[in-house]
């Protein structure tokens, strides 16, 4: 019954990452990219799943998201970079959140994770695909992506703590 239970909150997850990622889609200059609320949702991947299961979801809704919006070229970048967020938030919440009084302040260092990732790890990929100059312009977009999952993350982490199934794992 676990391992049913996993699976499915393992696609659950995906199908929200590869939603939230399409559901509002703002283009930035310099590489065709778009700012979305899906980095809240691979955050929250990396605090309520399993460390495999969270890079999974992550990975796999987000690239999905690029692959059916449009943009082929993103779909190993969103996989990749998108799963080792997740996998990170993972780290950083199980290790944080039990020297904590309070689980909240590590549910912000996961989101502080997500920006550095994402705007480094996107960053890094398209001075291969663009050149140094689109690259650069595309970090503050990337950025506020971070900012947004990060403060969406926030928000909704109190309302998914409250579900125990969620909290068991």
């Amino acid at each position: 019954m676990q391992k049913t239970k996993n699976l499915v909150m393992t696609a659950l997850f995906a199908a929200l990452a590869c939603t939230a990622t399409m559901a509002i889609r703002i283009p930035t200059p310099g590489t065709g990219g778009y700012i979305h609320p899906g980095d809240a949702i691979v955050i929250l991947c990396g605090i309520f799943l399993s460390p495999g299961a969270a890079f999974l979801a992550a990975g796999l809704g987000s690239c999905m998201a690029d692959l059916l919006g449009g943009y082929m070229i993103y779909v190993p970048i969103a996989f990749a970079i998108k799963g080792l967020v997740a996998l990170a938030s993972n780290r950083i919440f199980h290790t944080l959140a039990g020297r904590l009084k309070t689980p909240y302040p590590a549910v912000v260092v996961c989101g502080l994770a997500d920006i550095l990732l994402v705007a480094g790890g996107y960053g890094l990929c398209e001075v291969f695909l663009y050149g140094g100059g689109a690259a650069l312009a595309s970090v503050p977009a990337n950025v506020i992506q971070g900012l947004s999952g990060l403060l969406i993350a926030s928000a909704l982490f109190p309302m998914l703590h409250a579900i125990p199934e969620l909290r068991r794992g």
